[in-house]
C-alpha cells in the first residue's frame, strides 16, 4: 500500500463522528462520505481526517449522483465486476 492509499478495511470500524452512521469511501474524491450527516471527510496521505471542521458539506446533487455507489464502499464497483477487472 502506497503512502497515499486508503485502507478500505478501516470502513469496518470508522463511523461518522456526528451521526455514528457508516461511511462510504469515494475513491475518486479521496473522501469518506456520511450521507446521514451530509458531510464528506477528506483522506490525506491515506489517513482519514475525521474532524467536522475539515469536512466538506455535500450538496443534494452529490448525494443523488452517488446513490448507485452507496452500497459499494470500495468505490461503486460490485465485487464480481471488481474481481473480473483484476
Amino acid at each position: 500500500m502506497g503512502a497515499g492509499m486508503f485502507d478500505a478495511k478501516l470502513l469496518e470500524i470508522l463511523v461518522c463522528p456526528v451521526t455514528r452512521a457508516k461511511l462510504r469511501y469515494d475513491r475518486e474524491a479521496e473522501e469518506l462520505i456520511s450521507e446521514a450527516a451530509g458531510l464528506a471527510y477528506p483522506i490525506r496521505d491515506g489517513v482519514p481526517v475525521m474532524l467536522v471542521e475539515e469536512a466538506r458539506s455535500l450538496a443534494a446533487a452529490d448525494v443523488e449522483r452517488s446513490a448507485d455507489k452507496r452500497h459499494y464502499p470500495w468505490g461503486g464497483v460490485p465485487i464480481a465486476a471488481k474481481s473480473a477487472l483484476g
